[in-house]
């Protein structure tokens, strides 16, 4: 029986095979699209049992060449950049691919989790898994939306377990080929090696500057969460995945340049000193994001807390640390070999 992970080479996808692998798990079929084929790297280090890029697994899936094969699907694929314009490609990769997913599981009994997204709640300030709360600011946060109205509509019947989990901003290993759609950690991270100086946008929406908050939830946590659902197949439901703590992008610039700071055996400072020092600079919030921006999110965990998903989250201070450590380790291992 194999486990099947879409979007495997990508982000969170990865961490969820090498997390599987670290538990003992090799029957596992990579389903991806490779045209960044940068992205195999993050496969480079985990054992899989195959690769199958994503348009051929759809057709292998509906001529019944899994049947009976599968233990479980965990659904990560999908285009995950806000600003993308064409909805006709978000709404066929993003929501049709996952209601092909859902049928085939439906069908053969196959338990399905799969990753929502905070982007439907768009500029609301109540982060509660409910249809009221619930306004998306782009085609991105559409697709996403419109899936999870087709499981809402289909749990009550369901044969096997649904879950998905709407992530708010997370950070962590294997996110570099992400570009833009990285997260600020990981560009903070670069900047601040590059240049000695982090870029945070100037105050906007009513907040001071760098002081929008979001939900910011380290990769290992979802993974974590992702595990706890796998682990337990009569789960179903819609779930935040966050830590339910808001932290302002000052909170992470803050994080990013003292790790940097004590690996190169120096002193950590406050926001006021890095202000003082120039390592901070606030530039204008960009026109093309105004109306379409979550200046402000966290995330509503009682629904996974009764789920019976009791571990702590990671604190940005605690998280990017961790990440930044990793980051200075992959960028010091050539060197040293």
């Amino acid at each position: 029986m194999y486990y099947v992970v879409t979007g495997a080479a990508g982000f969170i996808g990865s961490n969820l095979v090498r997390a599987l692998n670290e538990r003992g798990e090799s029957d596992i079929i990579a389903v991806d699209n490779l045209t960044r084929a940068d992205k195999f790297l993050n496969l480079s280090g985990c054992d899989i049992a195959d690769y199958i890029d994503k348009r051929d697994f759809v057709v292998q899936l509906a001529a019944g060449e899994f049947e009976g094969a599968i233990e479980a699907i965990v659904h990560q694929g999908a285009c995950s950049d806000t600003m993308e314009t064409d909805g006709r490609y978000m709404l066929e990769n993003n929501y049709r691919y996952s209601v092909a997913l859902l049928d085939y599981c439906q069908e053969e009994e196959v338990p399905l989790l799969y990753a929502s997204s905070a982007s439907v709640y768009g500029s609301g300030t109540v982060f509660r898994e409910a249809r009221e709360c619930e306004s998306p600011l782009n085609v991105y946060g559409y697709s996403k939306f419109l899936f999870d109205q087709i499981v809402r509509r289909r749990l009550p019947d369901a044969g096997s377990q649904i879950a998905g989990f709407r992530y708010f901003n997370v950070y962590g290993q294997n996110e570099a080929h992400k570009g833009r759609m990285a997260s600020v950690a990981f560009h903070f991270f670069n900047q601040f090696r590059s240049e000695r100086k982090v870029k945070l946008f100037q105050g906007w929406d009513g907040y001071a500057d760098g002081e929008q908050r979001r939900d910011f939830v380290s990769v290992e946590d979802v993974i974590d969460v992702n595990l706890h659902f796998l682990e337990r197949p009569t789960l179903s439901g819609i779930f935040n995945l966050g830590t339910g703590r808001a932290q302002s992008f000052n909170d992470v610039a803050v994080a990013t340049i003292n790790a940097c700071l004590r690996v190169d055996g120096e002193a950590a400072l406050t926001l006021d000193e890095m202000r003082a020092r120039n390592m901070i600079e606030y530039i204008a919030f960009p026109d093309a994001l105004k109306g379409k921006y979550q200046s402000y999110t966290e995330a509503d965990i009682a629904l996974l807390r009764r789920a019976g998903y009791a571990q702590p989250f990671l604190t940005v201070e605690e998280g990017v640390e961790r990440y930044c450590e990793q980051l200075l380790e992959a960028q010091a291992g050539p060197e040293e070999a």
